[in-house]
C-alpha cells in the first residue's frame, strides 16, 4: 500500500522512553564491541522511527540506518541509509527478514559497508 504525504495512515506510534533507553544501550554496546572507530552512537526519534548515526573518533558523523518501531523493544523494521539518494531504503537484515534486533541492524550496516557502501572504509576496519 502506498501512502501519500499528508494522508492519514492511522495513529502515530510513540516509542516509550524505556524502549528508547534500551535501544541506546543495546546499540552502544554493539558498537563498542565491534567498531572501535565509533566514538558514540546517536539516535534521533521521529514518530515511530529511530534514526541511527555514528559519531566517529575522527569527529565525523555518519548516518547508518533507520529503525521502525514495531511495538516491541527487541524487534524493529530496518532501512539502510543511502548517501547516493540522501534517503533511507527498507532493507533486509542478515537473517533474511525485514525486521529483527537493533544489533542486527548495525550488522547489516557493516555488511553493506563491506560491499562498497559509502562508509565501508570506516566501519569495516573494526570488523
Amino acid at each position: 500500500m502506498t501512502h501519500r504525504r499528508g494522508e492519514d495512515t492511522g495513529p502515530v506510534v510513540t516509542i516509550p522512553e524505556s524502549t528508547k533507553t534500551s535501544l541506546a544501550q543495546r546499540l552502544d554496546q554493539r558498537a563498542q564491541e565491534r567498531w572501535p572507530q565509533i566514538d558514540d552512537i546517536a539516535i534521533r526519534y521521529r514518530g515511530g522511527f529511530a534514526y541511527v548515526d555514528a559519531h566517529l573518533t575522527d569527529g565525523t558523523v555518519q548516518r547508518l540506518c533507520r529503525l521502525r518501531y514495531t511495538r516491541s523493544a527487541s524487534v524493529w523494521g530496518f532501512a539502510i541509509w543511502r548517501a547516493s539518494h540522501d534517503d533511507y531504503e527498507d532493507s533486509y537484515l542478515p537473517s533474511g527478514w525485514p525486521s529483527g534486533s537493533p544489533q542486527e541492524g548495525l550488522r547489516r550496516a557493516r555488511d553493506f559497508a563491506r560491499r562498497g557502501g559509502p562508509f565501508g572504509a570506516v566501519l569495516v576496519r573494526g570488523g
